[in-house]
């Protein structure tokens, strides 16, 4: 089983009630995921996406906290946030060294093969994958594979 990290715009797309076609296919790719692709996986999320949505602003956070409450949480260590310095000090990721360069720290550092996001400016593109990989690989780590729920997707036999 590949080893898959949910990142809080997944968890966020799930949940929202946005009725904006972008977001209205975001959800249903999202819950259909869950649906029909979660148990080919282990799941895993940080304390970094309990905090993104428990901040007080956020208007679905029950509900978003509850969809994740069963998946194991990665905890925040000096390892993960000494590699997110790392990923924003070398422009992987924007500064601060939080939110999404926590995200890809911790997928790093616990050797997650996917990290799932909806977001594709800073996360889920493909010229942040190939500078990823090169600082991944001069400091001994593999990257995850950071990719949109609907490219993650088995059919059954």
């Amino acid at each position: 089983m590949a080893r898959v990290y949910l990142e809080t715009s997944f968890v966020s797309a799930c949940v929202t009630t946005r009725t904006d076609a972008g977001s209205v296919y975001r959800r249903e790719t999202s819950i259909e995921w869950m649906r029909t692709q979660s148990q080919r996986h282990d799941l895993f999320i940080s304390a970094e996406v309990i905090n993104e949505l428990s901040t007080p602003v956020y208007p679905q956070a029950a509900e978003a906290l509850s969809m994740i409450s069963d998946i194991p949480v990665i905890g925040v260590d000096a390892d993960i946030g000494g590699f997110a310095h790392v990923l924003v000090r070398e422009l992987v990721m924007p500064g601060p060294a939080s939110g999404d360069a926590i995200h890809v720290a911790a997928c790093v550092i616990f050797k997650i093969d996917y990290l799932l996001s909806w977001n594709v400016r800073h996360l889920a593109n493909p010229n942040k994958m190939a500078h990823l990989r090169v600082i991944c690989v001069r400091l001994g780590y593999m990257p995850p594979a950071i990719i949109t729920p609907d490219l993650l997707w088995e059919i059954s036999k």
